[in-house]
């Protein structure tokens, strides 16, 4: 327009065929000085056009080649997994599950089918399958043969049915807790393979009620439980085969006095819990104790009763 003066239109037509390499030839004569831009033009235009198409062209091919090996990765990963917990749903009460469970440094999968909820777990860099955890190639994929235990908490009942059914299915030995939306659901997920069923309203009712008639007792749990920065907690240890503790009675093991722990009760082999057992009671093999302390002589007592080799 301004080197031969013509319209906009004969310009930008003569540009967009110059830049695009299709050379239909000159709308009009063009004279020397238009001859120099119109060879700028194409030095100039088509090398940045070029290097555009090209940063495009790797950011697709980089992208597809890190989602490649990305599974690649994720697969071994899955693999590797042992004795670990299958999370199947990553909705709020799933969240509240995995982050426990990070604390713990207990490893985890979870099998999680909506879109949105994904790019949540991308976010907090969790392993997750995208699938649907109904269906039995999902757990299979999760590792369920290898898994120590698996938690259905999707929003829907008959699919926790379900997925307690197949899971149930695939590992008879493996430890099952579900979430229930409906009292009647319950006796259905027990029948269906699950061991531990959780209804998340009469759970939550309990601790309101707790909260208004007990309300000290109902911080003071919330607090050695729940809240990781309290110096008291309570934990859950079983006696290894090799604890040196093992058949000697509580006032002989001196845990009280030593260790400075509170012994809350004792689940048995048998199943029998025995709530503030006598200083008479003998440490056996396979015991669960649920004891109460300072974290570092929890740890103390968790050395004593399971014994690195």
């Amino acid at each position: 327009m301004f080197i031969e003066g013509w319209n906009f239109l004969d310009s930008i037509y003569m540009t967009i065929i110059t830049l695009s390499t299709v050379g239909y030839g000159e709308v009009r004569h063009i004279g020397p000085a238009g001859r120099i831009f119109t060879i700028l033009l194409i030095l100039f235009g088509v090398s940045i056009i070029a290097y555009i198409v090209g940063l495009v062209a790797e950011a697709l091919v980089e992208s597809e080649i890190r989602s490649i090996f990305g599974r690649r990765k994720l697969g071994k990963k899955i693999k590797s997994l042992k004795n670990h917990y299958i999370i199947c749903g990553y909705g709020r009460i799933g969240r509240i599950i995995c982050k426990e469970l990070m604390l713990k440094s207990i490893s985890f999968i979870v099998i999680e089918k909506d879109e949105q909820v994904r790019q949540q777990l991308e976010q907090d860099e969790l392993l997750y399958l995208d699938f649907d955890a109904t269906q039995e190639e999902a757990l299979i994929e999760a590792g369920i043969e290898r898994a120590r235990g698996l938690v259905a908490v999707v929003s829907s009942d008959p699919e926790n049915v379900y997925i307690s059914l197949t899971a149930r299915g695939l590992n008879p030995r493996l430890y099952i807790l579900s979430r229930a939306e409906d009292e009647g659901t319950e006796r259905k997920l027990l029948q269906a393979g699950a061991n531990k069923v959780i209804l998340p309203y009469r759970l939550g009712g309990r601790r309101m009620a707790q909260a208004i008639l007990r309300p000290a007792v109902s911080d003071f749990i919330e607090s050695t439980i729940h809240d990781h920065s309290f110096e008291l907690n309570i934990e859950e240890i079983i006696v290894g085969e090799n604890s040196h503790l093992k058949n000697l009675t509580l006032v002989d093991s001196g845990i009280r006095q030593e260790m400075d722990i509170i012994i809350i009760g004792i689940k048995q082999k048998d199943g029998e819990m025995l709530f503030n057992p006598s200083s008479k009671t003998t440490i056996q093999t396979g015991d669960i104790f649920i004891a109460m302390g300072r974290n570092n002589d929890l740890e103390r007592l968790r050395k004593a009763l399971i014994p690195r080799i």
